[in-house]
């Protein structure tokens, strides 16, 4: 099955603009293209873009995404990117952990002191 570009950005999430941007970087270079140049986006360009957006919403940036998609990026290189942003998500829910129990401590605190009242 194929998807246009407007069908690609509605099952992403993503922009249409987004979409060109990341295919006019070399992020997602492998989009054919139909006779009349219109671009057609199969199921494996739409599971690339997904793990595309899981690297920029934990934060990697748009340089080094481009480095891992880029061909000549080893697979030792490519594993070594991912332990460093395991490590990166590791240490994000670490602190949203942290940031989570001080809140329950805040709302323990404020349950207390409603039933003090």
């Amino acid at each position: 099955m194929s998807y246009t570009i407007g069908q690609a950005a509605e099952r992403t999430g993503l922009t249409i603009h987004t979409l060109r941007y990341y295919e006019k970087e070399g992020i997602l270079p492998s989009v054919m293209r139909s006779e009349s140049g219109m671009r057609s986006y199969a199921e494996k360009d739409l599971e690339a873009l997904e793990f595309i957006c899981c690297l920029r919403a934990l934060g990697m940036s748009i340089s080094d995404i481009k480095h891992f998609v880029q061909e000549s990026t080893s697979i030792d290189q490519r594993l070594r990117m991912l332990e460093k942003q395991n490590e990166n998500v590791a240490s994000q829910i670490d602190q949203l952990l942290a940031y989570q129990a001080m809140i329950h401590r805040k709302m323990d605190l404020y349950l207390n002191m409603r039933i003090e009242e």
